[in-house]
C-alpha cells in the first residue's frame, strides 16, 4: 500500500488543522487520471508517460508544473502517485533552506518514488546546484574535510522522480528547467470543464445542485478549480442554513451576492480596485503605487491577488505610463466613459524638443 509523506514547510499553522484542510482538499481532488476534468492535453501526455514508464520498469521522467495557483498541480502529482501505487514526499522550496534539509528526502527516496516540491522556484541557489547531480545521476556530491585535506565522496541513490511545481516559471534558472525532461504548461479551465467539476463535487459533499447552479458557480470562478470548490463550500453552507440543502439556481446567486461574487466573478476588493481606477484617477493612466496608497492597500497585493484577473479578463490595461481603465470596466460598473483627449502634453515630447 502507497505511503505518503508530507511535509509542510512554513505554514504555521498547527499540526491537527493542517491534516483537516488536507482531508478536505483530498476529498475533492481526483485520485486517476481517468477522473480528470480539463487540462485534457496535459493529462494525455502524462498518461503515456506512466504507461512507458510501466513497460520499461523505470520511474517516471522528472516533470515540471507551471500555472497560475490552484489550476492542479499538486492535484497531477498525487494521481500519479496513486497511478503509480509508489510512495510520495512532498515539500516546498521555501522549506528547503540549505542542503542538509533535502538530504532525507534524497537518501530516503525508495525506488520509482515521487518527491514533489511546491513553489520549486524558491530554492536557493545553493540547494538548486545540490540536486542537478540528483536529476541528472542520481548521486549526491558530500565534500569532506577543508582545503587541501578535502575530499568528495559520491553516495549513489535510487532512481526516483521530481516533480517540481511554480507559479513563476520565469524565476527558474535556465540550468534547473532544462533538467526535467516534461514541462507542462497548466491553462485556466473553461465554464464548462468547471460546471462538471462543481457537479462532481457537489455530490462527494453530499449535497444536490442543478445543472444551471453548477454553470452559474462556474462562471463566477474564474476558470480556477480550487476557487470553484470554495465558492460551492459556501454555497452548499448557505442552502444548509436558509434553504432544503438542494442548491437551485436562486439559492447559488443569492448565496454569491452575499459573498460579494458578481457575474464577472468580481469580489469585493476588485470592484473597489476599480472604482478607484476610474473615480479617483479618471480612468488612468495611473501607477501602482499611487493606487496602492489610495485604497491603503499594499502595491505587493495588489500586483499578485487583483490585477491578475482584471488584466486577463480585460477590464485594465497596463501601459507605459501605468495602469488604465478599458471601456469593458466602465461597461460593468455602469459608468459612462469620458471623452478621449485631444491633446496630451505627456504623449507629445517632440513638440517641446
Amino acid at each position: 500500500m502507497a505511503r505518503e509523506a508530507i511535509i509542510t514547510g512554513t505554514s504555521g499553522e498547527p499540526p491537527r488543522k493542517q491534516d483537516e484542510k488536507k482531508d478536505r482538499d483530498e476529498k475533492l481532488r481526483p485520485q486517476t487520471l481517468a477522473e480528470v476534468v480539463g487540462q485534457r492535453i496535459v493529462a494525455e501526455r502524462l498518461a503515456i508517460a506512466l504507461e512507458a514508464s510501466r513497460k520499461r520498469g523505470e520511474p517516471l521522467p522528472h516533470i515540471l508544473f507551471d500555472g497560475p495557483p490552484g489550476l492542479g498541480k499538486t492535484t497531477f502529482a498525487t494521481v500519479l502517485h496513486n497511478e503509480l501505487g509508489v510512495e510520495l514526499n512532498m515539500t516546498s522550496g521555501p522549506a528547503l533552506a540549505k542542503n542538509a534539509d533535502v538530504m532525507p528526502y534524497l537518501t530516503n527516496a525508495a525506488e520509482g518514488s515521487i518527491l514533489f516540491i511546491d513553489e520549486i522556484h524558491r530554492l536557493p541557489a545553493t540547494v538548486e546546484e545540490f540536486i542537478y547531480p540528483v536529476m541528472e545521476d542520481f548521486r549526491v556530491d558530500i565534500v569532506l574535510g577543508e582545503g587541501m585535506n578535502a575530499r568528495t565522496i559520491n553516495l549513489p541513490l535510487k532512481k526516483f522522480t521530481i516533480i517540481g511545481a511554480t507559479t513563476r516559471s520565469g524565476m527558474l534558472t535556465g540550468p534547473l528547467r532544462d533538467r526535467f525532461q516534461m514541462h507542462e504548461h497548466l491553462e485556466f479551465y473553461d465554464v464548462e470543464d468547471l460546471a462538471k467539476i462543481v457537479s462532481i463535487n457537489a455530490s462527494k459533499l453530499r449535497t444536490t445542485v442543478t445543472p444551471e447552479a453548477a454553470w452559474e458557480l462556474a462562471e463566477r470562478s474564474r476558470g480556477t478549480p480550487r476557487l470553484a470548490n470554495s465558492r460551492l463550500r459556501w454555497v452548499r453552507d448557505y442552502a444548509t442554513a436558509r434553504a432544503d440543502g438542494h442548491i437551485t439556481l436562486d439559492i447559488a446567486r443569492d448565496a454569491l451576492a452575499m459573498q460579494e461574487v458578481d457575474r464577472e466573478g468580481l469580489d469585493k476588493q476588485d470592484r473597489r480596485y476599480l472604482e478607484t481606477l476610474v473615480k479617483v484617477f479618471n480612468g488612468g493612466p495611473t501607477g501602482i503605487e499611487a493606487m496602492a496608497a489610495t485604497m491603503s492597500i499594499s502595491s505587493d497585493t495588489l500586483d499578485d491577488e487583483v490585477e491578475p484577473y482584471l488584466l486577463r479578463r480585460h477590464f485594465i490595461v497596463r501601459t507605459p505610463r501605468g495602469r488604465k481603465a478599458t471601456t469593458k470596466a466602465y461597461r460593468h460598473l455602469g459608468l459612462r466613459e469620458p471623452e478621449p483627449e485631444l491633446f496630451d502634453i505627456a504623449d507629445q515630447p517632440r513638440l517641446f524638443e
